[in-house]
């Protein structure tokens, strides 16, 4: 859930890779461990398989039927980054991949990352640009003016000072209409 979302971070979602080849699944914890287990998720079998668990000491220790050449984990320097480093790719082994951490007796799962494992890549595509014209830049500048004069933090300091000269007329006004009522014309009724 959320709570497993702020503590173990998997991108990218999606892997495409080709069979025979290698690929790595990178893990991000935000927090101290003991250590990080990755389990798979094969849709093909319909099957939730616990690959291995590796230590923050860097040992590991894999699941039944796991080959230990197949998969290991790699630690950044960061020492807050893992990634899971699998070897000599088949299409079985596609699937959703998670990193998984134990926190207070609860054993938390990242988002997982879908691997799908092919036997060639599909062409790379490049699209032709619709238009050769270059963007137009934008600079900080004429960002703010596009808010134009009456920006809040242009407005609101005015409106508060014309607010307090208007009430500070009101006394003078009042005492000047109380000195001066007789000068003031009438006009007559009819």
């Amino acid at each position: 859930g959320f709570y497993a979302a702020l503590l173990l971070t998997q991108t990218p979602g999606h892997i495409l890779s080709q069979t025979s080849n290698k690929t790595e699944i990178p893990c991000e914890l935000k927090t101290e461990h003991a250590g990080l287990y990755w389990y798979r998720w094969s849709q093909q079998r319909q099957h939730f398989e616990f690959l291995l668990f590796s230590s923050t000491m860097g040992r590991a220790t894999y699941g039944p039927n796991v080959r230990q050449d197949k998969f290991s984990v790699h630690e950044a320097r960061s020492q807050s980054s893992y990634s899971l480093h699998i070897r000599h790719l088949h299409p079985s082994d596609s699937g959703i991949y998670y990193c998984s951490m134990s926190q207070s007796s609860q054993l938390l799962l990242g988002r997982g990352t879908q691997l799908t494992v092919v036997d060639a890549l599909p062409p790379k595509t490049t699209q032709t640009p619709v238009s050769k014209k270059p963007l137009p830049r934008t600079t900080k500048r004429k960002a703010a003016s596009r808010e134009g004069p009456c920006s809040p933090l242009v407005w609101i300091p005015l409106a508060a000072g014309v607010l307090l000269l208007l009430l500070s007329l009101v006394p003078t006004a009042y005492r000047l209409h109380r000195e001066f009522p007789a000068s003031i014309p009438r006009v007559p009724g009819p």
